[in-house]
Order: structure tokens, then C-alpha cells, then sequence
């Protein structure tokens, strides 16, 4: 009986175990109509195949059902989709509520019916596709929370409408699209009290902004960034306490900033950058306790810093740079702001010292003062500063240079030291001045130009490693360009233009590394940096931003141009007018074909262009102007889509662009010949060819020296090119649409 007994209940118990197994499958199987909704839109895929193949798509990677064999979520983000979508087909999903597509190369638009369908939709994320179109009319329903359709290609203004029935939404994000029209505020009047995002970034949004955004009571974030947006800040934007973060920089903004905005008391990023703001900072600005990062750099504030901003003890960057603010900076105490790590008050016109008290901000990683009025001398107490990688404190008065290097070579942290047009009228810092010299080991921009320093290049820089660019130009250095240059195994961008420096172009300059091979280098500024190359002023953040250039422009160096040059197959610009180098224009320059300028005027160049110059296909600027040069200007070629004023005070160039016509020549390959010869030297030709020569010379002269004028001359210009930060004052509109394009 027992065993009997036993035999039942195991049995009972294996049916109890099918009869679960059989309903916990009947439960999850999807449904027909939503498994076939799934395949069609994997049909619309090119790539990559989505492996659906077995009959539960409750199994299919990316899809979640409910208990009921509903689809309610398709998560597919970041796994290389790419092809067109209709959002129809997914249509019969209508039990779906999260849905993620972002981060693929999906294409198509959505349509009205596709939003009407899902009315439990929560969660929309099709960012960072390649989607199109104008949006609906309005959003699924009432359960939507999150829509993020960033990084696309979305146009059309934003309907009003679109918000009417999302009392739900807590964030919506449209930024990086093409959309048009008005910033639409109306969000807040129809949506939730819940909204904490909103994000209208890099678009074409215009005119201003208008009242509203104060209805959002719970609104956290706010972005509209890089857009056309004018007029004043509303007013009621001062409304929404619990705002953290308001970030409008790259728009048309303008007005003073409200003392209302002390009414933020949660504010951590305020970020106005490129407007046009102006008036003073609100006195109280320092009520604002949690206030991190603050940026009004471009724009056109006055008056001094209120020092109740001293009391922002949890700022970590405070950026001010090219305004019209003033005072006495020595005044502030900067004690308390020990999370400090950037401070940028570049283009101002404050005056004073350094402030003593900024050294007490142990965080900072980066001082931008250059362009002030600022004087006196630089203090050891900068070395407390261990992690200081940036110090741009040029254009300013202060004095002792070679005691500012002493302190500053001990800065084990510093990686860009910029001293440009600071120290008026003294001497470079000698060899015997820098005994043991054994700093800077981590410096990659070291810039003394504009400073009219004397001497000559010392020999402690070729102990610099790691310095990648080197400004020293607009000075009065002296003496040759030393040889050692071409050892420094970093260097890519060399200034030592608008001195009085002499010699030949060494050959050691022609096997730099940098210049010759490819170099990973991701090494992010802590400050952005201006520069004005000869293509037009660029914004620099990361070192691998800067272009290759070799700049000797202005000088008294001679001698050939060496065929070593060629070498050089990464250089972006060579600069070498207003000099007295002579010989041919090597044929060796056609391997640089990256080179975009390249100025050879104002030398004494003779011989012809070579036609082997028309390979170099990103040349955006020629000049070479008031040399020796004769012959035809290559034809069909490049060089010829450059204005004539490339090619004048060469009396016997001719041809295209030039007005005269050339004559009957020899050909361009006699010519090639010709200068090759030139340039390698008489030495290296057999003596009986020289003694003909010269007898022919002197037969020559003897009988026609009377009948020959020679009447030459020349035409001597002056452009100064600033590869400093900052050297170039921007207009903010023209920096703007430069950013933009």
C-alpha cells in the first residue's frame, strides 16, 4: 500500500511539474500579430542580421514581454542597426512602453499614426541615428515620461501642439537636429510639473526667449545652446528654484544678469559663454552656494568682480575671459575657493599683482590672467600649486624673467607655460642663468614671444623633451637657429618668426619626428588657446589640434632651402619670407603633401618653379613674390588658381596669372635640369665646363656689357603673424558663425 502510495504522489507531483511548464510557456509566448510586427521591421535592416529565429520572440535579444505574451519593451541600442525604418511597422506593439533604438544608422521619419498607436509608451530613445523629418502633432499620450530624439536630422519648428496631452514628461531632448521656429515654452504650460529636462541644443531656434519656462516648477536642467536666440533672459526663468544647471552660451542673449537670479538657489552650471551680455555681476552672486561651474567668457560685462563671489566655496571653474571687467584682483580673496581647479580671466582689464591668496586654491590646474594690466613679479608661492598644467599669463608688466623661470621650471605638473609679451625689453634666460637646469620635464608649450628678448636660443631648451610647440618669435634673438632643435624628439610647430636671426636653414631641422612621422597625441588643454596662423584664427583645445609649421619669417637667415626638406611629409605650413635665402625652390617640396602654406617671398630665389608643385593638392596659400624667379609659371596646374600677386617682382616669370606672356623656352624639363644643377653646385661639375663658362662670361660682357642694363629692384613688406594665443582680438559675431560652420 505504501509503495503503491508512493508511486501516486510521484506521479501526481511530475503532472503538477508538466501542467506548470506548459502554462508558464503559454504565458511568455509572444503574440502572432506582434511576432510578425518584429519581423517586418528586421526586414527593413541591412545590417547587422538580428538572429529572430526562434518562434517565441519573447526570447529574441532586445524584446521584453509582459505575462500576457505583450511586446513591452525593444531595446536595441548601440549595436550597429543600420537601414531606412517605418515607424508603422512597429505599430501593432501596442502594449509597448520603452523603446531604444538610439546609437545606430537608422533612417526615416516619424509618422503621426505611429504615436497614436503606442499610447503607453514611457520611454523614447532614438538618439544618435540619422532620422528626418518634422515631428507629429503630438506625443504618444499621457504615459510618456522620457523622449530623447537628439543627434539627428530632424527640421521643421516644434508644434505646440506636441505637449498638449504629455502630463507626464520629465524629459524631453532635441538638441544636435535642425529645428526651427521658437524655443517652444509652451512645454510648461501643458506639461507636467515633473519636467526636469529640457534640452534644445545646436539647432537654428531664433528670436527670443519667451515667458513660461517659470511654470516648470521642478525643471532641474535647461540647454539651448548654439542657436540664434535674442532678446532679454525672461524674467520668470528666475521662477524655477529648483533649476541646477541653465546653459545658453553661443546665442545672440543680451542685458545685464537679473539680481533675481540669486532666487536660484540650487544653480550649479551657469554657462552664457559668446553673447552678449553685459552690465555688472549681481552683487549677491555669492548667495548662490552651490554654484560649480560659471562661464561668461565673450560677452560684455563691467565693473569689478563682486567679492561675494568669494564665497562660492564649491566653485570648481569660474571663466570671465573677454569681457570688459576691472579692478584690482589683489583686493579678492580667493582663500576659500579650495576646489578651484581652472580660473580664466584672460582679455580684462583688471590690475594689481597675481593675488597671493589664489595660491591657497590648492585644486588649480589652470591660471589664465594674459591680457590684463597686471605687474609685478612672479612669487615662489606658485610651486604650492602641484597640480598646475596651464599658466598663460602674457601681455601683462611683469618684470624678472629669468627669476620667473627659476620658480617656474620647478612646476612638476606644468604642461603649457605661455609668458607671451610679458616681460618687456629683458634678455633670455642664459645658459648660466639656468645652472642644473633640470625643469619643465613635462612641458609640451613653452611661449616667450612677443617680449623683444635678447640673445640668442639657449641651450637648456634642448633639454625640453616633450615640448611639442615653440614660440619664440617677435623678439630680437640673435645668431643662428642651433642644430640640437632637430633633436627634440616632440617638436611639430616651431615660431621664430621677426627676429634677427642668421645662418643657414639646418639640416637637422629636416629630421624631426613629428614632422615626419604620425604621432597619437590626445593631450586636452586645460584652456582653450587662440592662435592666428596664416588660414585665419583657430580655437585650440587639444595639442593635436595645431598645425605643423615651421615660421622663420622676418629674419636675416641665407643660404639654400635644403633639399632635406622633403622630408618633412607632415608639415601644414613653411614660412621663410623676408630673408635673404637664394639657389632654387628644392623640387624636394612636392613631398609635402600636406602642406597647405607655404610663402617663399621676399628671398633671392632664382631659377624656376618647379612644375612638380601641382601635386601639392591641399595648398591653400602661395606667395613667392619679389624673388629671382624666370620661366613659365607651370601650366594646368594649382599654382595658377593663385592671384598674381603670388608671382609679382619676379621680372622674367611669366605667364598665368601674370599679365606677360612667355616667350619660346627650352621646356620645362631643360629647366628642371637646370635648377637641379644650380642647386647642387658648381663643385660638382667637371672643371672644363666652369673655365668655358667663365671664358664665355668675360667674351660676353667685353662686347655687350655696354648695351646691358640691369636695373633691379625690389619691394620689401612687413605682415606680422601672431602664433600666440591671443594675439588676434575675435569679434564675437565672426567667432560665432566660425564655431558654427
Amino acid at each position: 500500500m505504501l509503495v503503491q502510495a508512493y508511486n501516486l504522489m510521484a506521479h501526481a507531483f511530475l503532472l503538477f511539474l508538466l501542467f506548470t511548464y506548459i502554462i508558464s510557456t503559454n504565458i511568455h509566448a509572444c503574440k502572432q500579430i506582434e511576432r510578425d510586427s518584429l519581423l517586418s521591421f528586421a526586414s527593413t535592416l541591412s545590417s547587422p542580421p538580428l538572429n529572430w529565429t526562434s518562434i517565441d520572440c519573447c526570447r529574441w535579444k532586445g524584446v521584453t514581454c509582459d505575462p500576457d505574451g505583450c511586446v513591452t519593451r525593444l531595446l536595441l541600442p548601440s549595436i550597429g542597426l543600420k537601414g531606412g525604418i517605418s515607424p508603422s511597422l512597429l505599430g501593432n506593439l501596442t502594449h509597448l512602453t520603452h523603446l531604444n533604438l538610439s546609437h545606430n544608422s537608422l533612417y526615416g521619419s516619424l509618422e503621426t499614426q505611429f504615436f497614436l498607436s503606442l499610447n503607453r509608451l514611457e520611454i523614447l530613445d532614438l538618439s544618435y541615428n540619422r532620422l528626418s523629418g518634422e515631428l507629429p502633432l503630438s506625443l504618444p499620450s499621457s504615459n510618456i515620461r522620457t523622449v530623447d530624439l537628439s543627434c539627428n536630422h530632424f527640421f521643421g519648428a516644434i508644434p505646440s501642439s506636441i505637449f498638449q496631452q504629455a502630463s507626464n514628461l520629465t524629459s524631453f531632448n532635441v538638441s544636435n537636429n535642425a529645428f526651427t521656429g521658437y524655443v517652444p515654452s509652451s512645454i510648461c504650460l501643458h506639461s507636467s510639473p515633473s519636467l526636469r529636462l529640457l534640452d534644445f541644443s545646436s539647432n537654428v531656434f531664433s528670436g527670443n526667449l519667451a515667458l513660461g519656462l517659470g511654470k516648470c516648477s521642478k525643471l532641474q536642467v535647461f540647454r539651448a545652446s548654439h542657436n540664434n536666440l535674442s532678446g532679454l533672459l525672461p524674467e520668470d526663468i528666475y521662477n524655477a528654484t529648483k533649476l541646477e544647471e541653465i546653459t545658453l552660451p553661443l546665442n545672440s542673449l543680451h542685458g545685464a544678469i537679473s539680481d533675481k537670479i540669486v532666487n536660484l538657489t540650487n544653480l550649479a552650471i551657469l554657462d552664457l559663454y559668446f553673447n552678449h551680455f553685459g552690465g555688472e555681476l549681481p552683487l549677491n552672486l555669492g548667495k548662490l552656494s552651490k554654484l560649480k561651474f560659471v562661464t561668461f567668457d565673450f560677452n560684455n560685462l563691467e565693473g569689478a568682480l563682486p567679492p561675494s563671489l568669494m564665497n562660492c566655496t564649491n566653485l570648481v571653474e569660474l571663466h570671465l575671459r573677454s569681457n570688459n571687467l576691472e579692478g584690482d584682483i589683489s583686493m579678492l580673496d580667493f582663500s576659500k575657493l579650495s576646489q578651484l581647479t581652472k580660473l580664466d580671466l584672460r582679455n580684462n582689464n583688471f590690475t594689481g599683482t597675481v593675488p597671493i591668496s589664489l595660491y591657497s586654491c590648492r585644486s588649480l590646474k589652470a591660471i589664465g590672467l594674459s591680457r590684463n594690466h597686471l605687474e609685478g613679479q612672479i612669487q615662489v608661492e606658485i610651486l604650492s600649486l602641484k597640480s598646475l598644467s596651464f599658466l598663460s599669463i602674457g601681455f601683462n608688466q611683469f618684470t624678472n624673467l629669468t627669476r620667473a623661470m627659476k620658480i617656474l621650471m620647478s612646476c612638476k605638473s606644468l604642461h603649457a607655460l605661455i609668458l607671451s609679451a610679458a616681460f618687456k625689453g629683458e634678455g633670455m634666460p642664459f645658459d648660466d642663468d639656468m645652472v642644473d637646469f633640470d625643469g619643465f620635464q613635462n612641458l609640451r608649450i613653452l611661449s616667450l614671444a612677443g617680449s623683444d628678448l635678447t640673445g640668442r636660443i639657449p641651450v637648456w631648451l634642448s633639454k625640453l623633451k616633450n615640448i611639442e610647440v615653440l614660440m619664440l618669435g617677435d623678439n630680437q634673438i640673435t645668431g643662428p637657429i642651433p642644430s640640437w632643435l632637430g633633436t627634440l624628439p616632440r617638436l611639430f610647430y616651431i615660431d621664430l618668426s621677426d627676429n634677427q636671426i642668421s645662418g643657414e636653414f639646418p639640416k637637422q631641422l629636416c629630421r624631426l619626428p613629428r614632422l615626419i612621422y604620425e604621432a597619437e597625441d590626445q593631450y586636452e588643454l586645460e584652456l582653450p588657446v587662440f592662435s592666428n596662423i596664416n588660414t585665419g584664427n583657430q580655437l585650440f583645445h587639444k595639442l593635436s589640434s595645431f598645425p605643423a609649421i615651421i615660421d622663420l619669417f622676418n629674419n636675416n637667415m641665407s643660404g639654400h632651402i635644403p633639399t632635406e626638406i622633403g622630408q618633412l611629409q607632415l608639415l601644414y605650413e613653411l614660412t621663410l619670407y623676408s630673408n635673404n635665402f637664394s639657389g632654387v625652390i628644392p623640387d624636394q617640396i612636392s613631398n609635402l603633401k600636406k602642406l597647405e602654406v607655404l610663402d617663399l617671398s621676399n628671398n633671392h630665389l632664382s631659377g624656376i618653379i618647379p612644375s612638380s608643385l601641382a601635386s601639392l593638392h591641399f595648398l591653400k596659400y602661395f606667395n613667392a613674390s619679389y624673388n629671382n624667379l624666370e620661366g613659365p609659371i607651370p601650366t594646368s596646374t594649382q599654382l595658377q588658381s593663385f592671384n598674381a600677386s603670388a608671382f609679382v617682382g619676379n621680372p622674367k616669370l611669366c605667364g598665368v596669372p601674370l599679365p606677360n606672356k612667355c616667350g619660346p623656352n627650352k621646356g620645362i624639363d631643360a629647366d628642371k635640369k637646370n635648377n637641379k644643377d644650380v642647386h647642387n653646385g658648381l663643385h660638382q661639375l667637371p672643371w672644363f665646363y666652369i673655365f668655358t663658362a667663365l671664358g664665355f662670361i668675360v667674351g660676353f660682357w667685353g662686347i655687350c656689357g655696354s648695351l646691358i642694363i640691369n636695373k633691379t629692384w625690389r619691394y620689401t613688406y612687413f605682415r606680422f603673424i601672431d602664433n600666440l594665443q591671443d594675439r588676434v582680438y575675435v569679434h564675437i559675431n565672426m567667432m560665432k558663425k566660425r564655431l558654427r560652420g
